[in-house]
């Protein structure tokens, strides 16, 4: 199958460590070039602001995946409020996949929760030349009472879990005590001075982020010695308005970093 953009586009399934199925899509160039894309919290490899980082890729020649992290989207398992690690395992088993196949990845790139997976990963594995942090937590404990509630580690303490409900007042997602005491106990900073200083790191954040403030990005500016930090003026979390100059950002990033091999041709 063809992409929008030209490139062919296939749909694949792998097993992470756990014995779960994985679920992604490659949009091939020709170019063994590969940028892998991770997505947030209670996302999917669908999201929006992916297809036009893909639809920027894959003009300039430049292979893209993204994929599920299990729990998520079309992926097995189950969802987890943190659960960094596991989800670092998922993209070490796509990086593994593909490099098998003679890709190379040329860099990753994490979108919110994703960010701070792929930094995760840099911290664990060097191996990617390029990591690229869209709009990551720093300080994650900030605005938890506003997501789970007053009172939260009480009331988790007390139940095992809290349900988090959407605007329906559905049940949207249930954060257990496990899982939130690895959210809480992840510290960021401790992650980011454990990332090589060979391994180049940018991060891209919005200046109008309410969700997470810009303060965030200048803090992993400050604690990764090999950084790049890229603001894109006006762009909320989720670059809604702004979603060509995300997709823009991300490659003009990459092409700077100067990780890729001689790519193919650029799609008209």
């Amino acid at each position: 199958m063809m992409s929008s953009s030209g490139a062919s586009k296939q749909r694949f399934e792998i097993s992470n460590k756990y014995g779960e199925k994985l679920v992604g899509v490659l949009h091939s160039t020709g170019s063994k070039n590969l940028v892998i894309l991770c997505h947030g919290f209670h996302a999917s490899k669908d999201d929006i602001q992916f297809i036009n980082i893909i639809s920027a890729l894959t003009r300039e020649g430049i292979s893209a995946l993204h994929f599920d992290f299990s729990g998520n989207g079309e992926s097995e398992g189950e969802l987890k409020f943190g659960d960094f690690r596991k989800e670092a395992d998922d993209l070490l088993a796509m990086v593994l996949y593909f490099s098998e196949k003679n890709f190379k990845i040329c860099a990753i790139c994490g979108l919110s929760k994703g960010g701070n997976v792929v930094l995760f990963y840099a911290s664990m594995h060097n191996d990617a030349p390029l990591i690229i942090n869209v709009s990551g937590c720093f300080t994650l404990k900030r605005g938890l009472e506003g997501r789970l509630g007053k009172d939260f580690i009480q009331r988790i303490k007390k139940d095992g879990f809290i349900d988090v409900m959407d605007k329906a007042g559905k049940v949207d997602y249930r954060v257990n005590e496990a899982s939130l005491m690895d959210y809480l106990a992840t510290d960021m900073r401790a992650v980011c001075l454990a990332i090589d200083k060979k391994c180049r790191i940018c991060t891209v954040h919005g200046s109008a982020d309410t969700d997470v403030p810009l303060e965030d990005a200048y803090e992993f500016d400050k604690s990764i010695s090999n950084h790049k930090l890229h603001i894109v003026e006006g762009a909320d979390h989720c670059y809604l308005a702004h979603l060509e100059q995300l997709g823009s950002s991300v490659v003009d990033l990459i092409k700077s970093a100067q990780v890729l091999d001689a790519p193919a041709a650029p799609l008209t």
